[in-house]
């Protein structure tokens, strides 16, 4: 048998899902053996819970420690898949001392005298209505940063697994400083206009943009006429939220949920106040193709040799914004050279303490 390797990665594509559960066992056998940790994601067209697929990989594998979760596609090496029935799971052999199971919050942080923060990866059920919250108690209980995706589900299927299957609320692991931990994230939307400053509100909506009506300053921001055909514009639009006090020029990307043309307001998917900033953005396959190369070329220079990967890609990339799940994850392995990679496409994705939408959350281990 081969040797033991600190991570391996397998993806198995069946209806069935023991067969696939076996198939991915099977070819994690193959590549070593051992292991302490494993990482699980399923897709929510598997017909089946994550309970069966999770008690199968440990009595084939010998691991019993496992996180994961559900979304419309999944991840493995330099695998992908979405919208089909399909498993991916991920080994590793860090020390049970370096990680820790949570479910809800609180969570202890680790006691340790080892420089530097500790790392949250979290796995967030959508129908819960307070996970911003949740993510903020999260973050200040442990004391980390945290990085994940919210479940992605268009059935019932909303499983998580934190050590045990849970659902509803917030789970994952917590990692120890001595688990060193890279992370970037690429937003998908290049900015068609300059940051403006939000000067009134009305009910919600966005009334104003720096004095004068908001469509007319979107309609500037575009160079098109007030008669233009607004539908088809607004299908790639979004509005960028710049993270207050943040000096890397990090930000937020929302829908636009609406706009009045009588009184030229603009509906955010988000909350808005006056003095906020904002500027419009369009999202396309160029823009998030480049920004994802510069991240994970920068994010690769800072990063000491990584054996392993986590990568949570929004479920509006993919091959709704590329050619195909494939096309993301081989330009991210087009520059980590093949490392073993789990990852999932989520419904929001998670960096610090704020919820992303249209990015990729890569993390180098």
């Amino acid at each position: 048998m081969a040797s033991a390797e600190a991570f391996r990665t397998a993806l198995a594509i069946d209806e069935d899902a023991q067969q696939a559960a076996d198939r991915v066992a099977a070819d994690l056998a193959a590549q070593g053996s051992g292991g302490s940790l494993g990482f699980v994601y399923v897709t929510d067209r598997l017909k089946s819970d994550l309970r069966s697929v999770v008690e199968k990989l440990r009595a084939t594998t010998g691991v019993q420690n496992w996180v994961g979760t559900v979304g419309f596609g999944v991840i493995s090496g330099s695998r992908a898949t979405y919208n089909e029935s399909a498993v991916a799971a991920m080994i590793t052999t860090w020390p049970e001392s370096a990680y820790k199971f949570y479910d809800g919050v609180p969570v202890e942080p680790f006691a340790t005298d080892v420089f530097g923060m500790t790392t949250a990866i979290v796995h967030v059920d959508p129908r819960n209505r307070h996970f911003d919250e949740l993510l903020k108690s999260l973050a200040a209980a442990s004391q980390g940063y945290l990085l994940g995706g919210l479940t992605a589900s268009r059935t019932k299927l909303y499983d998580q697994v934190a050590g045990e299957i849970t659902q509803g609320g917030i789970s994952g692991l917590l990692l120890s400083p001595e688990v060193p931990v890279a992370i970037g994230v690429s937003q998908g939307c290049s900015a068609i206009g300059p940051t403006r400053t939000i000067t009134d509100t009305y009910e919600g909506l966005v009334a104003t943009i720096d004095g004068e009506p908001a469509l007319q300053a979107l309609l500037n921001d575009l160079s098109v006429k007030p008669d233009s055909d607004l539908r088809k514009l607004l299908q790639a639009l979004h509005v960028g939220l710049p993270i207050p006090h943040c000096d890397t020029g990090d930000y937020v990307v929302r829908n636009i949920a609406g706009i009045d043309t009588e009184k030229g307001y603009v509906a955010v998917a988000d909350n808005i106040e006056v003095g906020q900033k904002m500027f419009f953005c369009q999202r396309n396959r160029e823009a998030a193709a480049k920004d994802l190369t510069a991240m994970v070329r920068k994010l690769h220079a800072r990063a000491s040799a990584p054996r392993g990967a986590l990568y949570v890609s929004c479920c509006a990339r993919g091959p709704n914004m590329f050619e195909s799940a494939a096309e993301e994850v081989e330009l991210v392995q087009s520059i980590l050279g093949n490392i073993p990679m789990i990852g999932f496409y989520a419904n929001g994705e998670i960096a610090g303490d704020r919820i992303y939408g249209y990015t990729g959350v890569l993390a180098l281990f």
